[in-house]
This record gives C-alpha cells, structure tokens and sequence, in this order.
C-alpha cells in the first residue's frame, strides 16, 4: 500500500443513482486501459498481484476487466455499506457464477429468497448447543492424526490437514466416515481448483467446448465429488434413519411453497456446499498456522505453554475453549495474514453512488479480505505475525470490516462458529504432542483461486514434545 491510497470523499453517504444517466460516467483512479484489457481477464495467473497493484489507487479504484469494469473496495466502511445497509442492491460476484458449474444451486451460490430459505434450515445445524456436540469428534479425528505421525518424520501438512478436516466435516455434519476418502477428494478438488481461473476467462462458455486437458480433469473431478455426495444420499434414503444431522434435515426439508421434500439434486447442491467448503477453508487456516508458528520461536513457545498449563495431559473440551486465548489469538492472527477467503465479490444490480462515483449496475465490486487485513492504518507492521495485538481493546478500537476471515452481512458464513471451535481445538489437541519445524528450502508460496491454498504443499517435520 503507498501513498496513493486516499479515503473516497462522502464514502458512507449513498443514495440511489437516478435511472437515466445524464452525463458519462467517471471512473475512479485506476491502471490505465489498453487494447489488451478488452479482451484479457486481469487478475490471470497472479490474481493477488493484480489487486494489489489495484489497491494503490485508493479505497475504491476501477479497471477494466475484459468485457466487464471491476471496483476495488479496501475502505472499511464502503465494505460495510455493501456487505450490511445496501446489500439488497447486490448479489455474488463473478467468480461465485462461474463456481455454480460445480456447487449448483448451494448456499454459497443461491440468491434472494431461496439463499434465505435454505440458510433458515441449515441454520440449527450450527446452533451453538449443537456445535458444542461435537467438540469431541474434532478432538477425536485430531488425537487419532496425531497418532499417526512419527517422531522426526516429515510430513505434508496442507494435505494432513485436509485430511483431517474432511473427516471432521463428514461425521459431524453428514455422520459419514469419508476420511478414508480424502485422498481421492483432494485430487479431484486440486483439479477443479486448477480450471478456475480457465472458467473465469472472456468467452468462457466456448472455451469448455474445448478439449483442454485441465477442463477434461475437472469434470472428472467432478464426477467423483459428485458420485460421494449422491452416495451418501442415498444410503441416508434407504435407511430412513434420522441422525439429527445436516443431511438428515434437508432430506426432511419440505418445500414452503411447492411442497414436498427436495430433490436428490437440490440435497447435492447443499451437501456439496458444505461439505467442500466445511473443510477446505478449515484446513488452509490450519496449515498457514503451522507454517506462521514454525516461523516465529517465541509465539511457538508461548503457545505450547498456555497449552500444557491448561490441558496437561488430556484433551481439550468444549469447555476449554474460554482457557485457551492464546490459542485462539494464534489462529485470528494467522486468518488476518492468510485468509482462506482472500477475496469477495459482489454484483450491483442497479447503480450505485459511493462518495463522488457513480458505479453503473452489472459492476463488478471486490474487496479483499488478505488486502484489507494487511493495511498499516488498521493493523500496525501488517506483515508481522503477532498474536498479542488481539487485547480485547484493540478489537473494540478496530472497523469493522478491517478484519472480516468469514464475510459479512446476511452472507456471512453460516459455518463461522463452527470454524472457530475446529480451529482452536484442533490446533490445541496437536500442538500438545508436536512441534511442527518447516523442511529447509521448501517453497511457501500463497495460491490464491477460490481459496488462498499453498501453492507447493508444506513439507514440515514433526519433533514429538516431551509432556
């Protein structure tokens, strides 16, 4: 961020643009336009250097992005307005259009009345008394991965992770034991990952006409996830049983309008949804958390310790969440470095007036989480892993929308308090036994596609801590 950033003037005082536009619009700042900007999606192969370089114009700068024109957001309050007071005027961005070709009609994907009907019954699946439930399966899958390890072995810690977490989301969730899938997820995830930002290119439609081999990989890939989900489908049909789980409710979920359950395809798009997005996000927080602790000895140590003072021997517990901040202001601070969503769109269904601008309905707006929690007016040394700047009065003082991991407004993550608790628990119930070190020269490079992964994977070896 340099010293072109300026705030918008009138930012927080929107009114609705009038109909007919009598004069043309003006863009705010922003990279100049050429010939190859028409025709060329921006963001490419480095999407976060493409909006950072975007960030540099100010809290709300324009591009044009192929065929349509692109609004960075890095202010706060703007955020604010979008996400929360106007987000009627609004739905999902681009990037959750295209992701409808895998997750269908889900939650993440949904608009206007259905998005609120289906979010109304997943809703009890994430009340806190339920979540509270299943403090010991995240501790159980986490304690039996820890097992597995070997002192002194080295290990691949996004894909343990993974691992783990996919476990965790099918038996709380779906009361399914898919852990053993994981492998088979994983790759077929990896290849629908890869073929996102082909489907995010101009003429994208035409272009998956096209035999290209990651496009042939990724409808395989989706084949499999799909033959999981509708797996699981129908072995929960035959046995009637209900589990009192996700999947169970929107088996019995009867339509307020129709009538009449939902349809096997309208139970994938939901299952899909979170079943891909309850454990994927989950696990690149957790591994940015390795990856953050190996390299900062002393927030290691102080994290060890808050856990051998609280927990001694046994695992944690629901009931040990309040005794373990530290804990919890470890994997806050990693979330702000690293966000697993690193950037959020929105489409304007009309125009909109932010301050002096005007920005024309079917405007693209993206705001950046991994920007806007890296911004030194908010975050004092914003790239410097420090846990302890999370005092309850530092949290109080902070906007907002400067530190927002799981979105905001009536789209914010359903699953959020879910998260957390896996986050702290599972971060608690492994670093009791191990210490995690990075493999020397192993490449940590940020992957930023619908989530922000780690491109290389992260080689680490595992030292077993004596208790």
């Amino acid at each position: 961020m340099d010293g072109r950033r300026r705030a918008v003037a009138g930012a927080s005082a929107h009114q609705p643009a009038q109909a007919a536009r009598s004069s043309p619009v003006v863009f705010p700042p922003g990279p100049p336009q050429s010939f190859r900007t028409l025709f060329v999606y921006g963001p490419g192969r480095d999407p976060l250097g493409f909006f950072s370089n975007l960030a540099t114009y100010g809290d709300l700068a324009h591009a044009r992005v192929a065929r349509e024109h692109l609004y960075y957001v890095g202010d706060p309050q703007i955020i604010r307005d979008i996400f929360v007071t106007n987000q009627h005027r609004f739905m999902k961005g681009r990037g959750l259009e295209r992701a409808k070709r895998f997750l269908g009609e889900g939650l993440l994907t949904s608009e206007g009345q259905m998005h609120v009907r289906q979010r109304r019954l997943m809703q009890p699946a994430f009340h806190r008394e339920r979540i509270a439930s299943y403090a010991n399966v995240m501790t159980g899958h986490a304690e039996r991965m820890r097992n597995r390890w070997t002192d002194g072995s080295t290990i691949d810690v996004a894909q343990d992770m993974m691992r783990l977490t996919l476990g965790i989301v099918g038996k709380t969730l779906f009361d399914a034991d898919v852990e053993s899938q994981a492998p088979e997820v994983g790759e077929a995830l990896t290849a629908v990952m890869a073929s996102f930002w082909i489907t995010m290119l101009p003429f994208a439609d035409l272009i998956e006409k096209v035999p290209i081999p990651a496009l042939r990989r990724s409808r395989r890939a989706r084949a499999r996830l799909d033959a999981i989900v509708y797996g699981m489908i129908a072995e929960r049909r035959r046995s009637q049983r209900d589990r009192g789980d996700l999947l169970s409710m929107l088996l019995m979920a009867q339509d307020e309008e129709a009538g009449g359950g939902m349809t096997d395809l309208q139970v994938r798009d939901e299952a899909m949804t979170i079943f891909l997005a309850g454990h994927e996000t989950t696990a690149n927080a957790l591994s940015w958390t390795w990856y953050l602790l190996s390299q900062s000895p002393e927030v290691e140590a102080k994290f060890h310790r808050e856990i051998d003072r609280v927990l001694s021997r046994r695992l944690p517990t629901f009931a040990d969440l309040p005794s373990l901040p530290y804990v919890e202001k470890v994997v806050t601070e990693a979330m702000r470095l690293y966000p697993p969503a690193w950037a959020l769109g929105r489409r304007a269904l009309e125009d909109y007036q932010v301050g002096e601008y005007l920005i024309p309905a079917r405007s693209i707006i993206v705001t950046s989480p991994y920007l806007v929690q890296h911004d030194p007016r908010y975050f004092a040394n914003p790239d410097r892993f420090d846990p302890d700047r999370w005092t309850p009065e530092f949290k109080a003082a902070l906007p907002q929308f400067a530190y927002f991991p799981f979105g905001g407004g009536a789209r914010r993550c359903i699953g959020e308090s879910f998260a957390w608790m896996e986050l702290v628990l599972v971060a608690a119930t492994i670093g009791q036994q191990w210490r995690l070190s990075l493999v020397p020269g192993h490449p940590v490079v940020p992957q930023p596609v619908i989530t922000l992964r780690l491109k290389h994977g992260l080689r680490m070896s595992v030292q077993r801590r004596a208790l």
